[in-house]
């Protein structure tokens, strides 16, 4: 590729980042928003995990195609159908609301449409980043995810706490709406070239067996299964503790949804931080290392997130753990980019991307039980567990959810301590060479 294909190419990835990144920004401040309309309605922790849960299903159900459909399709025209999708379900939410005929089971039905587009818009982006941006970027562009996605937390999460008080759900998703316009437009105007074909994957799996492509690559290559096996188990506990984030900080603070806005921003900057400091040095030269690194360090945040009772403890607490996920999630990224063929990674990254989610539907379906219906009784006043935890926690449903946080984040601290003895996970990138190095012994380059 050269230099000034190098330069168009990069140009195009940041116009399609900068429009998903103010998309992001209107999503965040709708959902936010969301979350504090369904706790006073309901004041159930279930109710917004249900969300969640929502959300992710429907991805589950369609992985055995999306990995297919995104190496067969236009992926520009998939990622700006999931932008569309998303515009008319918030359009659909307002009218409703317009109407008083908003329920809670509306919330979870336009979770699961925005959910199933949102796969396929995930995984076209994903797979396009490879054919956009050279192999020596992959961790610096990987990190400007962080930056798009804690960048929202600093600016949606406060200005919606704030706006919520003066122009209510409805102003917020006007706000988002014209959000979703500005991302529509940077597809419009960007070029996403097709991925070359290589003669051992000349012949596409069809379209019902991406699926199964997709897994069986992963499981062959072992290293790469040591490395989602290591990433799912962390993001299953770190999702149980996360989708309960809100209820627990809102429980604590009698419904102040200023601290909670405050609380994301401090997400916001430290994973702003953490993704500066990896785009500007590159992260580390052994990816693996920044990926359990980041698991450690951002579980030892949190035990001290979910320990903290005032904001002075978690705005500091909140900031170290985001500071944390940049180096993490943007050297697993360029490990999957570097190591995956680009004419496959759609049914890859399809297949990745269901494991995930399974995990992730799993944690949000019994987090909002496990809080309700386990933990607030346990630590009920005159129970036994309340003498053992209820100083360190207190004896409400906050002090529960706590418990359960807390519990979450030692797991992900004890995730990532155990990769460092894995051979097959320390060693990734030893191991398995890169698809380029594998494209070029194929052709007979040097």
């Amino acid at each position: 590729m050269s230099q000034s294909s190098n330069h168009s190419s990069m140009r195009n990835f940041l116009t399609i980042w900068a429009g998903q990144m103010v998309s992001t920004i209107g999503s965040s401040m709708s959902s936010f928003a969301i979350a504090i309309w369904a706790w006073e309605i309901t004041g159930k922790a279930t109710t917004l995990t249900l969300v969640g849960f929502f959300g992710l299903l429907p991805s589950i159900v369609i992985a055995s195609i999306s990995g297919a459909i995104i190496d067969r399709f236009n992926r520009k025209l998939l990622m700006m159908m999931g932008d569309t999708v998303a515009v008319v379900m918030t359009v659909t939410m307002m009218l409703l609301y317009l109407t008083n005929h908003l329920q809670i089971w509306h919330l979870y039905l336009s979770s699961a449409i925005v959910g199933t587009f949102n796969q396929f818009q995930s995984l076209a982006y994903s797979a396009s980043v490879s054919l956009l941006v050279p192999k020596k970027h992959y961790t610096r562009v990987s990190s400007l995810e962080f930056v798009s996605g804690y960048g929202s937390n600093i600016i949606a999460p406060a200005l919606a706490g704030y706006l919520y008080q003066i122009i209510g759900l409805l102003g917020i998703w006007l706000i988002d709406i014209s959000t979703f316009a500005i991302a529509i437009s940077s597809l419009l105007y960007a070029h996403i070239p097709k991925p070359p074909k290589t003669n051992e994957h000349q012949n596409p799996t069809h379209i019902w067996q991406g699926l199964g492509f997709g897994l069986r690559y992963i499981l062959v290559r072992k290293s790469l299964l040591a490395l989602l096996t290591i990433t799912f188990l962390f993001q299953f506990a770190h999702d149980i503790g996360d989708s309960l984030y809100s209820a627990m900080i809102l429980s604590r603070t009698g419904n102040d949804t200023v601290i909670l806005g405050s609380l994301a921003a401090a997400a916001g900057f430290g994973g702003v931080t953490g993704a500066i400091i990896v785009s500007t040095w590159g992260g580390f030269k052994k990816k693996i290392n920044g990926v359990l690194l980041g698991m450690i360090g951002a579980g030892l945040s949190k035990i001290v997130f979910g320990l903290g009772r005032t904001p002075w403890t978690w705005i500091p607490a909140q900031f170290c753990s985001s500071f944390n996920f940049p180096f993490k999630g943007s050297s697993d990224n360029a490990i999957w980019l570097a190591k995956v063929d680009p004419n496959v990674q759609g049914r890859v990254f399809a297949a990745h991307s269901l494991v995930m989610q399974c995990g992730s539907a799993t944690a949000y379906l019994i987090a909002g039980p496990l809080a309700d219906n386990i933990f607030a009784p346990a630590l009920a006043t005159g129970n036994g567990f309340a003498g053992i935890f209820g100083e360190i926690f207190g004896t409400n449903t906050g002090a529960a959810i706590a418990l359960l946080y807390v519990i979450c984040a030692v797991c992900m601290l004890l995730v990532g301590c155990a990769g460092f003895y894995i051979t097959q996970l320390r060693d990734v990138e030893k191991i398995l060479p890169d698809h380029d190095a594998e494209y070029a012994q194929f052709n007979g380059e040097k």
